[in-house]
C-alpha cells in the first residue's frame, strides 16, 4: 500500500507538501498541485482519515444542508447537490448532507461533534433562523442565497434582482407591455425565501423602469393550480401577452393549459422561463430562458469554502451576473 512518502517521491515534492495539498492548509502552486494529484492518482493513494483528522484538526468532510420539501424542485436542487459533491472531492473532501427539517439544532449537533471542517447551506430565508447559530460555530460557513443581514457570512448566489430585470428588458425590446410573473409557490414567498423574493422586488422595480404593466402571482404546481393563476392574471392585468415564469414546476403544465386554451407560444403570447437550461431545452417548445447556474454556484459555494479554511479569504457576498438565452418562446406580441 501507497504511502505518503512514495507519493511525495513520485511528485517530487516534500511529504509536507503532498500533506498540505490534502489539507488545503497551505496555498500550492497549481503545478505543484497537479503533480501532487497525478501520483496520488497512480499510486492509489488513500490517506487514513482517521490520522489525518487527528493531525491537521481536519475531517475532509464539509456538511451540505438541502431542502427536502414538497415545494421544491429536487431535480433542481439535486444539480446544486452534485455541484458541490464534485467540487469537494477535487479539494479531497467527502460532503455529508442534512435537510432543512433538523434546523439549528441538527447544525449545533454536526459541529459540535467537529464532524465537518465547513457548511454550505441552501433555501436561505430573508430573516433566517440559522444566522445567529452559525456566526456562533468555529466552522466557516457558505450560504448559497443572501439573507438580508449576511455580514460575518460568506454568501454566493445568481443575481436575482438582476435576472428579473433581464426578462423584462427582453421582452420590452420585443415590445410587449403587458408581462406578468407566475412565481414560485404561495409558501416560498410566506416563508421569506430569500431568492424569490429579490426577484420579485426585481421584476417590480424593472417593470417601472421599462414602462410595462406587470402583475406577479405566484403559482401551486400542476394542472389546477396552474388555471388558478391564469385566470388571477387575467382578472387583473387582460390581454397579457408575455409570462415571465419562475416556477420550474409549473412550466410545462403552464405550456399545456396555453396550448388547450389556444393560445400559441410565441405567437399569441411570450414566455420568458428561469430554470436550468436542461429544462428550458426539454419543454415541448424549447424556452427562452434566463440560466440558473447550479453547477457554476455549487463549484463556487466550495471553493469560497476552502478559501475560508485555508485563511485565504474573508466572508463575502458574491451574486453572479444572469445569463439569458433566446430560443422559440419569445416574439413581438400580435
Amino acid at each position: 500500500m501507497a504511502t505518503i512518502s512514495d507519493v511525495a517521491r513520485a511528485a517530487g515534492v516534500s511529504a509536507s507538501t503532498v500533506s498540505y495539498v490534502l489539507s488545503g492548509r497551505r496555498p500550492i502552486s497549481a503545478e505543484t498541485r497537479a503533480r501532487v494529484q497525478a501520483a496520488i492518482a497512480e499510486l492509489r493513494y488513500h490517506p487514513h482519515a482517521g490520522a489525518r483528522a487527528l493531525a491537521s484538526s481536519r475531517t475532509s468532510v464539509l456538511a451540505l444542508v438541502v431542502p427536502l420539501r414538497a415545494d421544491v424542485n429536487v431535480p433542481v436542487i439535486m444539480q446544486f447537490v452534485t455541484a458541490v459533491v464534485t467540487a469537494a472531492r477535487t479539494h479531497n473532501h467527502d460532503v455529508l448532507l442534512l435537510t432543512m427539517d433538523e434546523g439549528t439544532a441538527g447544525l449545533e449537533r454536526v459541529a459540535g461533534s467537529t464532524m465537518v471542517d465547513a457548511l454550505i447551506l441552501m433555501d436561505v430565508e430573508r430573516q433566517d433562523v440559522r444566522l445567529p447559530a452559525l456566526r456562533r460555530l468555529k466552522q466557516p460557513s457558505v450560504l448559497i442565497g443572501v439573507p438580508d443581514d449576511p455580514d460575518g457570512i460568506a454568501c454566493i448566489d445568481l443575481d436575482f434582482a438582476a435576472t428579473a430585470r433581464e426578462c423584462l428588458r427582453h421582452l420590452a425590446g420585443h415590445g410587449h407591455r403587458r408581462v406578468a410573473l407566475v412565481g414560485p409557490t404561495p409558501a416560498v414567498y410566506q416563508r421569506g425565501t430569500s431568492y424569490a423574493d429579490r426577484f420579485l422586488g426585481g421584476f417590480i422595480e424593472a417593470a417601472a423602469e421599462f414602462g410595462v404593466r406587470a402583475v406577479a402571482r405566484s403559482c401551486e404546481p400542476g394542472g389546477d393550480g396552474v388555471r388558478a393563476c391564469l385566470a388571477g392574471i387575467d382578472a387583473e392585468l387582460p390581454d397579457v401577452t408575455a409570462l415571465v415564469v419562475h416556477n420550474e414546476e409549473a412550466l410545462l403544465p403552464l405550456l399545456d393549459e396555453l396550448r388547450i386554451r389556444g393560445r400559441r407560444v410565441p405567437t399569441d403570447v411570450s414566455v420568458v422561463a428561469v430554470c436550468p437550461r436542461d429544462v428550458a431545452v426539454a419543454q415541448p417548445v424549447r424556452l427562452t430562458s434566463a440560466d440558473i447556474p447550479a453547477h457554476e454556484v455549487g463549484t463556487l459555494a466550495v471553493e469560497m469554502a476552502m478559501g475560508l479554511l485555508a485563511g485565504r479569504a474573508a466572508p463575502t457576498t458574491r451574486l453572479l451576473a444572469p445569463t439569458l438565452v433566446e430560443r422559440d418562446s419569445c416574439a413581438a406580441p400580435r
